[in-house]
């Protein structure tokens, strides 16, 4: 099978014409404008004023738009799943998240179409750059890795997540414990001498307490991505959300996008245990009492609002010794987090050196 994937059943037409030349113009985040990259035009993206709108979550499934603006189509990858978004006329040669080249088109559709995105910040130079100093910290990587490792399959993926608003009203009941301290004689026999003391002990009481509890929450983020590592994705953080914008297409033109994989019903769910959490620890606070025991809390949700939005994230995986690793390099913040493999040979000489250290000492202090 042909690795390169494409698109016979769509008409390839540039998505972004060059006014210059009529070539297909990407998205540049040193400029966040578009540049063509065959005559250098560059294009300002026109400021979007519209508003970011959140939309009711029960009544998705009628109201909820699939227009990205642009025609896209979806490619899966056979080896880890992932679904890509791209641009209809997009080729692609291999997956952005295991590497493989066995891709094929799919007939999915695309899904409920963003809201707002955070785009590139970090270029790909500037992230292989930080990718390199991180690998190069990594003191117990081989150091054929870090002379060997795989950069230029830098890709560069926007990751669905949803955002979750809510007012919640919540009833409790509880125990709350209150510590008071009682002086105790006791006796004890030191030396064979009997002697006698006193202490302080701490003792507690505790109390029936119920109430009502309400918070409002404000984009409750949930990741929507089953192919990014979710340690690694909090790693990555934080996404600051401040600085999201209307979706555009012309801020995906040049990169990817992951079709979510947790819908938006799960997503839901996903972040009623998060504020269930929240809810819990502000109730824990508003009882203020040393120690609180059987909390139990049942809550009300209105006002129940979502929003689809996407996270720049430049992603590579390379090979060392038939195992695939995966880095990650935040598009906002360049933070850089990864998997790397370990040097037998190195770990082996800092247990010698940590051994012969020990020796040194103990034969100095015999």
């Amino acid at each position: 099978m042909d690795n390169v994937i494409r698109d016979t059943q769509q008409v390839e037409t540039d998505t972004f014409p060059c006014p210059g030349c009529g070539g297909n113009m990407v998205f540049q985040p040193e400029t966040q404008s578009l540049s063509c990259p065959y005559c250098g035009n560059t294009v300002e993206i026109p400021d979007e004023d519209g508003e970011i709108f959140e939309y009711d979550l029960e009544s998705a499934g009628d109201t909820a738009s699939h227009n990205w603006g642009q025609e896209k189509r979806i490619i899966k990858c056979d080896s880890c799943g992932a679904e890509t978004i791209l641009d209809a006329h997009t080729t692609a040669q291999f997956c952005a998240f295991c590497g493989a080249s066995h891709i094929t088109q799919t007939e999915e559709t695309v899904g409920i179409a963003p809201e707002s995105l955070i785009p590139f910040n970090i270029s790909r130079e500037d992230a292989r750059g930080r990718f390199k100093k991180w690998i190069q910290s990594r003191f117990f990587a081989p150091n054929a890795l870090k002379k060997e490792h795989q950069s230029q399959r830098l890709t560069g993926v926007y990751v669905p997540c949803w955002t979750y608003d809510a007012s919640t009203h919540s009833t409790y009941r509880a125990q709350a414990g209150h510590y008071y301290y009682v002086t105790e004689t006791v006796t004890k026999t030191v030396n064979g001498k009997t002697q006698t003391e006193t202490r302080q002990v701490r003792k507690i009481r505790w109390f029936p307490v119920s109430g009502f509890y309400g918070e409002d929450f404000d984009d409750v983020l949930v990741n929507a991505s089953s192919q990014i590592d979710p340690t690694l994705m909090s790693k990555l953080s934080p996404f600051h959300l401040k600085e999201l914008v209307k979706y555009k297409p012309e801020f995906l033109s040049g990169f990817l996008a992951e079709r979510y994989s947790v819908e938006l019903k799960e997503g839901w769910n996903q972040a009623v245990n998060l504020i269930k959490q929240q809810i819990r620890l502000g109730i824990t606070r508003k009882i203020n009492a040393d120690e609180v025991r059987n909390l139990r809390v049942q809550t009300n949700y209105q006002n129940i609002k979502y929003k689809h939005i996407l996270l720049p994230i430049w992603i590579s995986s390379y090979k060392y010794k038939n195992k695939v690793y995966s880095y990650l390099i935040n598009g906002q913040t360049g933070e850089v987090q990864g998997h790397a493999p370990l040097s037998p040979l190195k770990i082996g000489i800092a247990i010698l050196a940590g051994l012969a250290v020990i020796g040194t000492i103990y034969m100095l202090v015999r």
